[in-house]
Formats: structure tokens, sequence, C-alpha cells
């Protein structure tokens, strides 16, 4: 486990080669508190209905309709500004310090490169146990070896993360999937639209446990599924951040997710001169795509 003092090689090797490296202590003292809070208003607001931007039991992938159960297990857009302080405390963290300087030592770019994304919130259902099924996020279940390959040689010049806020249990990940294509047995487990029964039978795979505080950084082309246990609260912070001089590399994972609010005046205003222009680089990128289809995202 490599820790904030690690030097950056250290912490960019080890996510090269396992896809994924854990960061404890990412969070200020001072900041800890109003993010648990925020994380229980928005919380309190999609349970009751009153915020429609969640990813509900029985859907895994966008669009993420609006109608339907309000059992949830993600809140959408947790910057938004229809989110008042709640949304200000999240934004305020996303462009923090110790987040933005992991997220640069992985992507190996400048400050000015770095673009704004997504962040949302993974909870807890409230009445199902269910789980994801195993998947990469930008490259479909049915590509062939030759595919696959060739898009794991790829890079998407972004990176994403879970930050734990209570003890988290739920991710899968196999280390060094990032890099290779599936094995057949591998690929029998990851093909159908099906969530495993264990996922431990998944060759390879280990399972992810955060203490609160504690972020992992993975790339999220690793193989990874997870579970939602309702008996276990859950409030874990996950987002990505992308490099500009990836162009439009990123347009399809990122712009499907419906993010005109970002371009709203009243929403840049609640952001520090770093989170204005992160999210410009955003804007621009999107500027340059004429056309989103949906993928798998997660």
């Amino acid at each position: 486990m490599s820790t904030p003092s690690s030097s950056s090689s250290e912490l960019k090797q080890e996510f090269t080669t396992k896809g994924y490296v854990i960061v404890p202590s990412l969070i200020s003292p001072t900041q800890f508190p109003l993010l648990k809070q925020a994380a229980e208003d928005v919380i309190n607001k999609t349970r009751s209905g009153a915020w429609l931007s969640r990813r509900t039991v029985g859907r895994q992938f966008p669009p993420f309709d609006e109608e339907g159960p309000l059992d949830a297990w993600g809140v959408q857009h947790i910057m938004h500004p229809d989110l008042g302080e709640s949304g200000k405390v999240f934004g305020e963290w996303y462009t923090s310090d110790g987040l933005v300087g992991v997220a640069r030592e992985l992507l190996g770019c400048g400050e000015g490169e770095l673009q704004m994304e997504l962040f949302n919130l993974l909870i807890n259902p409230i009445s199902h146990s269910f789980a994801l099924r195993w998947h990469r996020d930008d490259v479909r279940e049915g590509a062939s070896e030759e595919e696959e390959r060739e898009a794991l040689g790829l890079w998407h010049h972004g990176v994403q993360w879970n930050t734990a806020l209570y003890e988290d249990s739920c991710l899968f990940v196999v280390p060094g999937s990032h890099s290779q294509p599936r094995t057949p047995e591998q690929r029998l487990l990851s093909s159908t639209q099906e969530p495993p029964k264990d996922p431990m039978d998944m060759p390879g795979a280990i399972r992810v446990t955060l203490k609160p505080g504690e972020t992992v950084f993975y790339n999220n082309n690793i193989l990874h599924c997870a579970t939602y246990d309702p008996t276990s609260t859950r409030a874990t912070l996950h987002g990505c951040m992308g490099d500009i001089r990836g162009g439009s590399t990123r347009a399809r994972n990122i712009l499907q997710h419906g993010l005109a609010w970002m371009e709203e005046e009243r929403f840049r205003d609640t952001l520090s001169p770093r989170g204005q222009r992160m999210l410009r680089n955003l804007v621009e990128m999107k500027a340059g795509v004429k056309e989103v289809g949906y993928s798998q995202v997660n």
C-alpha cells in the first residue's frame, strides 16, 4: 500500500503495474465531517425522491431513468448547485490539493491540463442486496481477444477513484487485468449480463477494503465488479478526472451522463480558480464533440 509520502514514481509504478493503488488520508481533518454531513444530506434527498439524479437497483449503466424504485445505490452529480451547500462542499474536495496532486501524478500531467469530469456518491440500498456484473468501463464484454488487446493498449488519459467515508468492502478487482486480455475462464464469467453469484469465483480476483478516508485510484478498464449490502452503511465518493492531452478520447464515457448543468454560470461561480480552469477544459472538449453514444460506465 502506498501513502502520500511515497515518491511519485512509486505511486505511478504501482498504479501502472497493478491497475490500482490505495492512498490514505487525502481528506483533511476539517473536511471529513463536512463531507459526511454533505453525504447524509444528499442521501436523504435521494431516498425521499427529492433528488432524482440517481442510480437505482436494477440498472447498472446509463441512461439512468428518473422513474423506477427509490431504492438507490448511487447519487449522481453531487457538485450540482441545486444541492446547495452540500454541492459546494463536494466541489471543494474535488479540487483539493491532495486529490488533485495524486491525480496529476498518476496522469503525468500539469495543473493546466486537468479536466473536470464526473463526481458521484455510491451508497447502500435500503432493501436490496445485489451486485454489479464483472466489466471494464470502456471495453465491450463481447470484444474479441484481439479487440480487447488493442483497446487495453491505449492510454485513455483519465483516472478514476473511490474514497470511503465509512469502511467499504464493495469493490472487487483483478489486479493487472487493465493491461491483459481475459483468460477463457475470465471471459466466460464476464461475458454475461448477470451479476456474479460469488465475485471471488473470478480467477485472480481480490476484494478491496477501504478504511474511512482511504482512496483507491484505478484504471477504469481493470476488470471489476461490486456488491451492495443494505445492512452495511456506505457513502463512498466516486469520481474521475481527465487529461486534455487525450482530446476527445474520454467524451463518450463522460458526456453520456448529461452534464449540461456544468456549463451554467451558477455552477462555475461555486468553484475555485483551479476548479474553473478544470471546468473550462471540459467545456472545450464537449464543444468539439458532435455526438455521444452510450457505453458501459460505472
